[in-house]
């Protein structure tokens, strides 16, 4: 009997016991099925809410003053903002490269003062790639600022409504200037944006940057920092430490990637992920189960065939090979199942998606961090995730049929032929 026969030989194997069999396969694409759309989930929802937390943020990759994240303060400023550009720029995989002065601030109308966060931007230079909140679909209610000197004033539509402030109205921010002398401003409320962050939308205002480096003494190249905006969030540590290595001689600038930046953010998704991995192994443990019983149990009902195989010629490894050919079979057309029924709700969710809308109806979102949680679900899975299932499924299968296959290598041909 040839090498070449074994795979025929195993696959009329498998459907000796076509019930057992079909029941096996339908348990390997049920769980590809499970661990492709958990993983597609979380591969997109984290990547979104990355993307949209670097949007408010410092960027995917963030350059400022060494000290400035152990000790925030208009004081600890980066300068030289075309060589930092430069740096960042010759990077393939960076997009976009932005300087903004961020820091607390002290608003006060003739009714209210409330305490916030500022950030200062130029209107030429970002968008809504850049800085989320400048979306239109943000905009509640005014525009949005059009030059960087203009002396205008945007806030958060809950902390518009704190300082009872309507477009128009008169709005004096403080803060500190690089000095550490404080200062004030005078702006018009130009307009109100709602991020989806009930906390954001109660603390944040933006200015534009020229005005604010003209109020606390910056000078025309000086920031608090550069945020560097890339293609794929993944790539954020290895952008990070090639633009660090460009600067190395430059001075006090920290080059910081997102997850170091915003750590709160990255502890959260690294927990969400790790129990979903947790689950797929968990799931792979049950299907792999599955497939040991029954190949097991094929096994066992074939000692007396594998008895008379050995005593015609076969040898131990091929018993082996051949078990573990049909291991091999079920891991492939279990994988083909797993992909029919995968398509269909892969694409739908790709594209539609799930409005979780009516479980935020009260509070109109979610924020981890502050930054938005989508309340439409879709999926999004990564290449490498798909290898990895793939893979994990294959070896799981060959893993489950080992025992089996040694088992029926080490069948005594004298003792199973007299089987019953």
């Amino acid at each position: 009997m040839n090498n070449q026969n074994i795979p025929a030989i195993a696959w009329r194997n498998l459907w000796r016991n076509r019930r057992r069999t079909i029941l096996t396969l339908i348990s390997i694409s049920f769980g590809v099925f499970l661990a492709i759309m958990f993983t597609a989930m979380q591969d997109r929802n984290w990547s979104d809410m990355i993307d949209l937390a670097a949007r408010l943020g410092g960027g995917h990759v963030t350059l400022q003053h060494t000290d400035y994240k152990d000790t925030p303060s208009l004081k600890k400023t980066v300068r030289g903002m075309d060589g930092l550009f430069a740096a960042a720029a010759s990077e393939p995989t960076v997009e976009k490269v932005t300087a903004r002065i961020t820091g607390p601030v002290m608003l006060n109308t003739s009714a209210e003062s409330f305490g916030a966060s500022f950030i200062a931007f130029d209107p030429k230079s970002e968008d809504e790639t850049t800085l989320s909140v400048l979306s239109p679909d943000a905009l509640v209610s005014g525009s949005m600022f059009v030059e960087a000197d203009e002396t205008g004033i945007i806030l958060g539509a809950s902390l518009a409504e704190n300082l009872n402030a309507e477009i128009g109205n008169r709005v004096v921010y403080t803060l500190t200037d690089k000095q550490g002398d404080i200062v004030s401003g005078l702006a018009r409320l130009s307009g109100t944006i709602r991020t989806g962050a009930p906390n954001l939308d109660a603390s944040l205002s933006l200015l534009p940057i020229s005005a604010v480096r003209d109020i606390i003494d910056y000078e025309s190249d000086e920031a608090t920092q550069v945020a560097v905006f890339i293609d794929d969030q993944r790539n954020s540590s290895k952008v990070a430490e090639n633009i660090k290595n460009k600067l190395a001689n430059t001075g006090e600038v920290s080059v910081m990637p997102w997850n170091l930046n915003q750590p709160d953010l990255a502890a959260f998704i690294a927990l969400k992920v790790g129990g979903t991995r947790f689950m797929a192994a968990f799931i792979g443990l049950l299907v792999a189960a599955g497939i040991f019983n029954t190949i097991f149990v094929g096994v066992m009902e074939r000692l007396r065939e594998f008895g008379i195989l050995m005593a015609i010629g076969f040898s131990p490894l091929r018993l082996f090979g051949l078990v573990m050919m049909e291991s091999l079979w079920l891991a492939m057309v279990g994988l083909i199942g797993a992909a029919l029924i995968t398509a269909g709700p892969y694409f739908y969710l790709e594209s539609v998606g799930i409005d979780m809308g009516q479980l935020f109806a009260e509070q109109g979102t979610m924020d981890i961090a502050g930054v938005a949680m989508p309340t439409v679900v879709r999926v999004g899975i990564f290449a490498e995730s798909v290898f990895y299932i793939t893979m994990a499924a294959v070896v799981a299968t060959l893993m489950a049929g080992l025992y089996p296959a040694w088992r029926a290598g080490t069948v005594e041909p004298v003792t199973a032929i007299k089987m019953e």
